[in-house]
């Protein structure tokens, strides 16, 4: 551990625990048995929110504002310009309260300060971009259908939307969707992660202030039983948008097909970095610490394994471990602190156990393999991990550790190497590095996977979409494919003038 960068505790002031309380129906309230839930910190131990905790009633009750108010047309038929000065106003808000937002995400997540403060500010951005899509919505007609015929396509909002966030992206993942919905009209009930809802509920804070009418979105805090579920199976919702685990989706899934409802899933990711001869080696591994280390590898998009073609293999891994000792880990208040705590001590004891299994499966750990103590702060913490001579077959290889862990596995070919790219039930992002467009070019193409960056990783834009194939979730986030989740889609057939032929003869 003395080779490696590690903050101690800094001197803080904590603030006094956020209380948190639903949003339904424009109004802020407890829940009916009057029951709350604590949040402490995983980097600091300390209680630093308490909250409501809601049951079938409370999301029964949010569910019904919705309906109502999608039904309305308070919101559901106003105009886009009406829609989009609404969330360009929640823009704005947002940047204003970036600093009191990103210290609680912080404090509930454990993702460093100055990450929050990226993320948050950076949501607003795609507040933006929704409000520019609410404006320029559109359908088709078509004119060529006979002199007697007009036909038309409309889109319209599909109705009430269930929006369940992760922990691990709460205020950034929640704005990948809700301005979305919202911009296409919809109304929405929001369940944030029981790890992480503060911050959400100040988003709530800033929808009120903005302007936007009671019940266009309602947010109810609580448990996947009963909260989530209800919100995934109730007859008044018309679509599911669900970040997080690929086993939970697949029950959201289930739950959902009852009523036929849409479902949009973000799921999970086992995501490799291709490394080529012929790539730049040092900015490669720059990008390969930064995709595993990020979010303290608490990631879908974590590049959690690598595949290097064997001749730069062992060089390549040093200039990995090199950099790997140099990346600041610690106390996440501290604003050059990079990598963060583990959410919770079950989770570091998870990885934890990853990380053994692949060594007595004849991995070898090359840095780190086991969990990190901070001064002042204890052992909430991993360090950073790389594991070298692991095979495809392993669960290190295979599985999303979700944690600083990194697998190194090695090729010969090209063709191999879109293998081992492939070789995964998940199928979300990948990378390729190499001089070679063609190379680059041969490898996103034939790779099974939602979004490929080359010769560089984890660049995002509100108008590129974001998702994922295979196990990795269905539907995609925002962009203008993301947008088009919301929407039903209508076609109007018009008939000018007298001109059908009758079907029943006179005799």
């Amino acid at each position: 551990m003395k080779d490696l960068s590690i903050n101690p505790a800094i001197s803080f002031d904590l603030p006094e625990p956020f209380e948190g309380r639903h949003l339904i129906n424009g109004v802020f309230c407890d829940s009916a048995s009057g029951e709350t839930f604590e949040r402490h910190s995983p980097s600091h131990g300390h209680i630093v929110s308490r909250s409501a905790l809601g049951g079938e009633a409370e999301a029964e009750k949010a569910i019904e504002a919705a309906r109502a108010a999608f039904d309305s047309g308070v919101w559901s038929r106003a105009s886009g310009k009406h829609r989009a000065l609404i969330l360009l106003k929640v823009a704005d808000l947002i940047e204003c309260n970036v600093d009191r937002i990103a210290l609680m995400e912080t404090l509930e997540s454990g993702k460093p300060i100055s990450q929050s403060q990226a993320e948050v500010g950076g949501a607003a951005d795609l507040w933006r971009y929704a409000a520019s899509l609410a404006r320029s919505t559109h359908g088709d007609s078509h004119n060529t259908l006979g002199e007697d015929i007009v036909g038309m396509v409309l889109k319209e909002p599909i109705g009430v939307v269930s929006i369940i966030t992760p922990w691990n992206f709460p205020f950034w993942i929640l704005s990948q969707k809700l301005p979305f919905a919202l911009a296409a009209g919809c109304t929405v009930v929001v369940k944030p992660s029981e790890m992480t809802p503060s911050t959400t509920l100040m988003l709530g804070e800033l929808l009120v202030e903005a302007g936007l009418p009671a019940g266009v979105c309602n947010i109810v805090l609580g448990y996947g039983v009963p909260v989530g579920s209800l919100m995934s199976s109730h007859p008044a919702v018309d679509m599911v948008s669900f970040t997080g685990s690929t086993g939970v989706g697949k029950t959201i899934s289930a739950t959902a097909s009852d009523t036929l409802k849409k479902v949009a899933l973000e799921l999970g990711g086992k995501n490799p970095q291709v490394i080529f001869p012929d790539a730049d080696l040092d900015a490669a591994a720059d990008a390969v610490v930064f995709g595993v280390y990020f979010n303290v590898g608490q990631c879908c998009n974590s590049s959690s394994r690598i595949i290097v073609h064997e001749d730069i293999a062992e060089d390549f891994r040093d200039r990995v471990v090199d950099l790997s000792r140099k990346v600041k880990f610690g106390d996440p208040l501290d604003p050059t602190t990079q990598v963060g705590a583990i959410v919770t001590p079950q989770h570091n004891l998870k990885i934890d156990a990853y990380v053994k299994e692949a060594e007595a499966n004849g991995a070898t750990v090359v840095l780190g393999g086991a969990p990190l103590n901070v001064e002042g702060l204890g052992n909430q913490f991993y360090q950073p991990t790389v594991i070298d001579e692991v095979t495809p077959d392993m669960p290190i290889a295979r599985d999303e550790v979700f944690g600083p862990v990194l697998s190194i596995l090695t090729f010969k070919t090209l063709d191999e190497a879109v293998t081992l790219t492939n070789d995964s039930a998940y199928g979300l992002s990948a990378g390729a590095w190499s001089e070679s467009v063609h190379t680059c070019l041969e490898l996103a193409r034939r790779a099974e996977t939602g979004t490929v960056w080359t010769n560089t990783w984890m660049d995002g834009f509100p108008e590129v979409a974001f998702g994922g194939f295979k196990q990795s979730g269905q539907g995609r986030e925002i962009g203008r494919y993301g947008f088009e989740e919301f929407f039903e889609v209508k076609s109007v057939v018009m008939r000018i003038g007298n001109s059908r032929t009758r079907w029943v003869q006179e005799s």
